[in-house]
């Protein structure tokens, strides 16, 4: 019986894929998933039945692999970073009925910017969406609200696009709240891939237009610092 793997293809560079992720993307007859994720995957796909869509596309690109699965083809469905987290594994198994599902882990953004920025997220840490197409803004406000009241680590993922150009500066006056204005803030627009960049900042310092849909934020906690142009925060290990 054919089977449908929800592969999360890591952000975006070959060399951050997990062996397995390469390994079933290779042994599939059908590749599923947003055009440029398909880009992102290069030659694995050659010789593969592909089938793309734009965004908002996501449950046209479900139930396309769910039926390619009934018809005996063994699938992909592919996401950036871990299929988990704002991926497809979760509309797939709320869609699926009588196909077998297996959900392939990748690297999340969170933690490859962490890496680039140092190392950020060392203690607890909270990652929050700003887009508001699936979820209330004032329940995303909310939650920027008790994540920072907390003292989480905060990482903002989907921070500003052409229809939300304000949320961001929302999002950051909440946190300012509960955080000091010199507080470290890693911005890394395109983890993972050649045409990166990292910003080291501070919350009462961010650039509003460096910053963009392709853009992941690490916000520290209190006891967040810089030390040699990387961010640190402290888990908190006698340091001899």
């Amino acid at each position: 019986m054919a089977k449908l793997y929800v592969v999360g293809i890591g952000p975006g560079g070959r060399e951050h894929m997990t062996l397995k992720a390469i390994d079933i993307i290779k042994s599939c007859d059908v590749i599923v998933g947003y055009k440029p994720y398909i880009g992102y995957i290069g030659d694995l796909v050659e010789g593969k039945e592909l089938f793309s869509t734009g965004m908002r596309g996501e449950i046209e690109r479900c139930n396309y692999a769910i039926e390619r699965v009934k018809k005996g083809k063994n699938t992909a469905i592919i996401s950036t970073g871990d299929a988990g987290l704002y991926g497809m594994a979760g509309p797939i198994l709320e869609l699926k009925e009588d196909i077998e599902v297996e959900v392939i882990p990748g690297v999340t953004a969170a933690f490859s910017a962490a890496a680039e920025l140092g190392a950020p997220i060392m203690h607890d840490y909270a990652s929050i969406s700003l887009s508001d197409l699936l979820t209330p803004w004032e329940v995303i406000t909310k939650r920027i609200e008790k994540a920072a009241e907390a003292d989480f680590v905060i990482t903002i993922y989907n921070p500003k696009s052409k229809g939300r150009k304000e949320h961001l500066n929302i999002a950051i006056d909440i946190i300012k709240k509960h955080r000091s204005g010199n507080t470290p803030v890693g911005i890394v627009r395109n983890s993972g891939r050649q045409d990166r960049r990292i910003i080291i900042t501070t919350l009462k310092e961010i650039d509003f237009e460096k910053v963009d849909m392709l853009s992941v934020l690490l916000i520290g906690n209190t006891n967040t610092y810089v030390k040699n142009n990387e961010i640190v925060t402290p888990r908190g290990y006698e340091i001899k």
